[in-house]
């Protein structure tokens, strides 16, 4: 059904996702919608409902408790439809504080549904609700909706092990494989002949996309088939072809994803790998094995990142660049054998780092990058330097002194920066 500013709700599809079924249904269209901020829904009641056949005959009255209900129904048409893609959670109401009912609501009369989000968690949303006829308020309440999970739905053509374990509310698409090892938390979409073996274990809210390849053995000489795991965390999203192996022995055993991250297409991630929160791996990148890639940082596309570096924390590496020593946090690391070229301060705001935080960055990166001094020195004036004393600054220095590898402090060439710069 459409609504007035032109977003497309099916309507029958939401309603069958409250735990509530007919008679009940009690919204008959949606005039205005925000998604996930505000609705304005109508309800027309008419003298055939069933319900005025016993309420007060001769002076039917629409219950208090049904205009609850249909308030209820219009926030609930708010809260899914703000997630088209979650067709395995049904709201469910988990209370009504302070209500109040101002005016009878009499058969031919409209009744009009505003709700609005005030603050919402994860599985709760807490709403402001309104009901008026004719701009009058005849009832108003503050709902609390819950989101339950729905069962596990697995396409018929899927092959999923009897004794792997899917949680409630994922859907397994056509023609997917997961092995029998394999364990996916609750609420993971995983799509069409994508593949999910070894001994894997999912979190919740995962989004696996068509032909990923999820959990396999990996592509190192030494490894024998010794049982080897991949833990990833919550609310990933794997995009097609997306490859992600298991760890080895002489690694740990252990390939580990955090939350929030995403994955774009033909990424790969091979063993041992440690991948923190929040990270972005553009198309084709890859991480060689056993690298640490730190909270926030964003990889290019079609970088490669050598095996055993680490990425530091908001670190930004450049389309097509090949990482071969450590690579500085907050800084724009470009090129075959990757070279710094200046502070990433247009995404460190886009992070929504602190002007003042980023003026010592700017100032510490001036020591390592512009002085005369080696990088012993440098770190040693950083550390004297009264103004630096940000916990970002003390993570900057013992990033670079606990490296193994080595990180490039060389700058690139005037005519190579000029290059990026007008990229």
């Amino acid at each position: 059904m459409p609504c007035a500013n032109d977003v497309f709700l099916d309507i029958p599809d939401l309603l069958d996702r409250l735990c509530y079924r007919y008679p009940f249904p009690l919204v008959d269209g949606v005039l205005e919608l925000d998604p996930g901020v505000r609705i304005l829904a109508v309800k027309n009641v008419t003298v055939s409902e069933e319900v005025f056949q016993g309420h007060f005959p001769g002076t039917p009255l629409m219950p208090g408790v049904l205009m609850v209900e249909a308030l209820v129904q219009a926030a609930s048409i708010l809260v899914l439809g703000h997630d088209r893609e979650s067709t395995a959670i049904r709201a469910v109401l988990r209370g009504v504080n302070n209500a109040r009912f101002r005016r009878m609501v009499l058969p031919g009369d409209q009744l009009q549904l505003e709700v609005t989000i005030r603050r919402r968690r994860r599985r709760l949303a807490v709403a402001a609700a309104v009901a008026r006829v004719e701009d009058q308020i005849v009832a108003e309440a503050e709902l609390l909706i819950g989101l339950a999970y729905d069962e596990a739905r697995i396409d018929s053509s899927a092959h999923v092990a009897p004794s792997a374990e899917v949680g409630a509310g994922s859907v397994v698409g056509p023609n997917a494989v997961i092995g029998p090892d394999v364990r996916i938390g609750k609420g993971c979409r995983i799509g069409a002949s994508a593949v999910i073996d070894g001994w894997t274990e999912i979190g919740d809210e995962n989004q696996v996309f068509p032909f990923a390849s999820i959990g396999l053995i990996p592509q190192d000489m030494k490894f024998h088939g010794e049982r080897t795991t991949l833990v990833i965390g919550r609310r990933n999203t794997f995009r097609e072809f997306v490859t992600i192996h298991r760890g080895t022995e002489g690694g740990g055993g252990v390939t580990r994803i955090g939350d929030d991250n995403l994955f774009m297409a033909y990424a790969h991630v091979a063993h041992d790998c440690r991948v923190g929160d929040k990270t972005i791996v553009s198309h084709g990148a890859t991480l060689g094995g056993h690298v640490s890639v730190e909270d926030l940082a964003i990889i290019g596309a079609w970088s490669a990142v050598h095996q055993f570096c680490r990425v530091g924390r908001q670190a930004f590496i450049g389309g097509a660049s090949v990482v071969t020593l450590d690579a500085l946090p907050f800084v724009r690391t470009v090129g075959n054998r990757a070279r710094v070229y200046d502070l990433n301060v247009i995404g460190l705001q886009r992070q929504g780092m602190q002007p003042g935080t980023i003026s010592e960055l700017d100032r510490a990166f001036r020591y390592l990058l512009q002085s005369k001094l080696n990088t012993t020195q440098a770190l040693e004036r950083i550390e004297q330097d009264e103004i630096l004393q940000c916990e970002e600054v003390v993570y900057l220095v013992e990033f670079i002194r606990s490296s193994q590898r080595g990180v490039n402090l060389r700058r690139p060439p005037k005519r190579m920066e000029a290059a990026v710069a007008d990229e």
